[in-house]
């Protein structure tokens, strides 16, 4: 696979992966590469890698396996106490070189003790963290955050950890113990943290310094001020073959609703795509990389799931996040207009990967498990601000309803943008629409403090 070419500090930062068995957590704003130099480990490096991520969304993005199947480690805490571990697991553990995280910002901290645990158990090497395997670690803590525990669950961690993010496990040197006291311990491993800084999203510094206002928590009245007047304008209807402008909302209702009520809205018939799915590949449209059952009419406002794969040494067509529209449905194709161009879209194979280890080659390899086939297009009048993660738009309506109910909502929404022109608010933005997680605080303030590794 070709992979785009690495920015400067890109390029450094894959040479300290490569070169050296360094733990490093790779992190930075949104638009910033963090994806790119993802596939490009993962398709030039000489070890011996797997890749795995904490969802079945998030796996399938990253061609790798979820953590809980690539460890076997069973839902919900892991807690102390030996890890039941198979022949098979415990060759491929021992077969990685480098364990490559994505998401890792999903990751709680009992879970990432548990992939700690695993290693050494399987690797027989007690003593050192992770059993001597390199750990790689990709995502942004100010724009996903793990899922609260509950109940017993969240009474073990507030017992054991300073708070459930994957940064306060205690595998790493200077986490803070439950009393919040540093605590490097015998067996800590050094976590070197860097952070990506040239973003490539947005060209506008003025628009980067709102942004990175929001992204702290940090938004003045002035800065607020101006995010809010910009975006008080009613959305122009499309003209001259433009799309309407696509809106990024909090909840899947809004978006559900908004969604069928502009498909209702078109004449022509209503035709649905049944997606193919063989193997075992979950169940809910959750564990899903597309609609099980895609609705679509002429004239539907769609967007692209997956990068066009084309002809070779050709530009793709499309990308992951283009807007289009439906133009023709025609049994197993799908004709789309982006850009004024007509393309022909046919149904796409996400596959779900297992790593097994083959003895001959002593190496690890992927086999495929399971199957989904559906066109890769969801209906985009309106998309949630968590699947637009990693997409990017010149233009879109941020409908925050009844607040940002998660930190890091709001800045995902407004980080899409490629500029502060393309920004439409349904409301203007509240105080209580700016959070940040004071956990995340606290870890970044010690990043830049210099009193954790970077």
């Amino acid at each position: 696979m070709i992979t785009p070419p690495l920015s400067a500090e890109q390029e450094a930062l894959f040479r300290l992966i490569e070169d050296t068995r360094e733990h490093v957590f790779v992190t930075g704003r949104a638009g910033t590469g963090k994806s790119t130099l993802l596939q490009h480990l993962a398709w030039n490096t000489s070890k011996q890698i797997a890749v795995c991520a904490p969802t079945g969304v998030a796996a399938l993005n990253v061609e790798g396996q979820t953590i809980h199947s690539l460890f076997r480690l069973p839902i919900g805490l892991i807690a102390g106490g030996t890890i039941d571990q198979s022949d098979a697991t415990r060759k491929i553990l021992n077969a990685i070189d480098t364990l490559v995280i994505d998401e890792i910002s999903m990751v709680n901290a009992d879970l990432m003790d548990g992939i700690d645990r695993s290693l050494r158990q399987a690797r027989g090497r007690k003593s050192e963290p992770f059993g001597g395997a390199q750990i790689v670690m990709f995502g942004d803590p100010y724009q996903l955050a793990p899922v609260p525990p509950r109940g017993d669950e969240l009474r073990y961690i507030n017992d054991h950890y300073r708070s459930f993010w994957f940064f306060d496990a205690k595998v790493w040197a200077g986490a803070a113990d439950e009393d919040g006291l540093i605590d490097v311990g015998r067996y800590g491993a050094d976590l070197h943290i860097r952070e990506l800084i040239d973003i490539h999203r947005q060209a506008d510094p003025g628009f980067k310094a709102m942004l990175n206002a929001v992204r702290y928590g940090a938004v003045t009245a002035e800065i607020a001020g101006m995010l809010n007047e910009a975006g008080a304008r009613t959305p122009p209807p499309p003209v001259d073959g433009e799309h309407p402008i696509i809106t990024l909302a909090t909840r899947n209702d809004i978006v559900n609703n908004i969604n069928r009520r502009h498909l209702a809205e078109l004449v022509g018939r209503e035709q649905t795509a049944n997606a193919e799915i063989s193997g075992d590949f979950g169940r809910g449209d959750a564990s899903y990389p597309a609609d099980a059952e895609l609705k679509l009419k002429v004239g539907a406002q769609v967007m692209f799931l997956r990068n066009d794969t084309g002809s070779f040494g050709e530009p793709p067509r499309w990308v992951n996040g283009t807007i289009g529209t439906v133009t023709r449905i025609a049994g197993d194709t799908v004709r789309v207009e982006v850009d004024g161009e007509t393309h022909e879209v046919e149904p796409a194979v996400w596959e779900r990967y297992r790593y097994a280890y083959n003895p001959g080659s002593k190496s690890l390899s992927r086999e495929i498990v399971a199957e989904f086939t559906q066109f890769p297009l969801r209906l985009a009048w309106a998309v949630t601000i968590h699947k637009s993660q990693g997409r990017t738009y010149d233009r879109a309506v941020v409908d925050l309803g009844s607040g940002a109910f998660a930190p890091g909502q709001t800045y995902v929404a407004l980080s899409r943008l490629t500029s502060l022109d393309g920004l439409y608010l349904s409301r203007p933005l509240r105080p209580s629409d700016i959070r940040v997680d004071p956990d995340v605080q606290r870890f970044m303030a010690a990043v830049r403090a210099g009193s954790m590794r970077s």
